[in-house]
């Protein structure tokens, strides 16, 4: 963490409950495995999706019963808190939307490897790399840049911009894309848990004050908003790199980044509440976890015949 974000943020930074960190390992851990299955025929081989009864159904149904069962855990986990009297700070519920952005663009990542980041698409474009590390690196300066504005609040000047020399300690881009595809990945999320757990507490009063963005007088809450926008935005351009690079999507991956999403859309009705405020929300969400284990292995092995 800056000293941007720290020195401007009350702590401690709110942390990841365990219901949530359960249910990303479920999803780290069934992607390879769904992924492993060919498209094709392997998806249209019988499973058994319920042994006990005599149902009948294809081994592509598990892809979207995945989806299903996280779509439904959202859902019952967003009553349960409602039933249990929580009430969301409001910028908790803005951030919770890029939650969502983020695990759609983690799905289309998902079935990629280390040598499709530094394939070139020509043109000038960026690589995958270069993309991803300025994905991170923007989030972070949302996050932490945010905060700064933040502190100014009961100034009676708002400032034109950030002064030069303003977070001397800030990461270069550059430095944000080194390492694996996993690597750059765990960064996202880090900088994205750490943000959110920083600043989703925020109220009304705090997401009005005066910031700034690209040069035009906004809010605090607009630039907790585009985290969102900007990662939707390069998720678009990391499937047009793709398609510069030739690389085709197979069905298989398509369905692995529905489940992604499904997961973001769960995740985002708890994200960036303490663990504390989950209460009844979090057995749903461990079932849920349970559930895509279950079915993916199920559904996987089917598919292999």
């Amino acid at each position: 963490m800056d000293s941007l974000l720290s020195d401007h943020t009350p702590g401690p930074t709110i942390p990841l409950p365990p219901a949530i960190i359960n249910a990303r390992a479920a999803l780290a851990e069934i992607t390879p495995t769904l992924l492993r299955v060919s498209d094709g025929p392997a998806l249209e081989r019988r499973w058994a999706w319920r042994p006990a009864e005599r149902g009948a159904t294809e081994a592509r149904y598990g892809f979207y019963r995945c989806a299903e069962a996280l779509d439904r855990a959202g859902i019952d986990a967003e009553r349960a808190l409602a039933e249990a009297g929580v009430d969301r700070p409001p910028s908790s519920r803005i951030v919770a939307r890029a939650t969502v952005a983020r695990w759609e663009l983690h799905g289309v990542l998902a079935a990629l490897d280390d040598e499709d980041l530094d394939r070139d698409p020509g043109g000038g474009e960026w690589t995958i790399r270069q993309t991803l590390a300025h994905i991170v690196n923007v989030q972070r300066a949302y996050a932490s840049f945010t905060a700064w504005w933040l502190a100014r609040r009961h100034e009676p000047d708002f400032p034109a911009e950030v002064p030069d020399g303003v977070g001397g300690d800030f990461p270069d881009e550059a430095s944000e894309g080194v390492g694996s595809l996993a690597e750059i990945r765990a960064r996202l999320d880090d900088a994205m848990d750490t943000a959110a757990g920083r600043l989703g507490s925020l109220g009304i009063e705090e997401l009005a004050a005066n910031a700034r963005w690209s040069g035009y007088a906004v809010d605090v809450g607009f630039r907790l908003g585009r985290w969102a926008s900007h990662l939707r935005e390069h998720t678009i351009q990391v499937d047009k790199t793709l398609v510069m690079l030739e690389r085709p999507t197979r069905e298989v991956e398509r369905l692995v980044r529905h489940i992604h999403a499904a997961h973001g859309r769960m995740e985002s009705v708890v994200f960036a509440l303490p663990p504390s405020d989950l209460g009844p929300a979090a057995p749903v969400i461990e079932a849920a976890a349970a559930e895509i284990r279950e079915v993916a292995r199920g559904a996987a092995s089917a598919a292999s015949g």
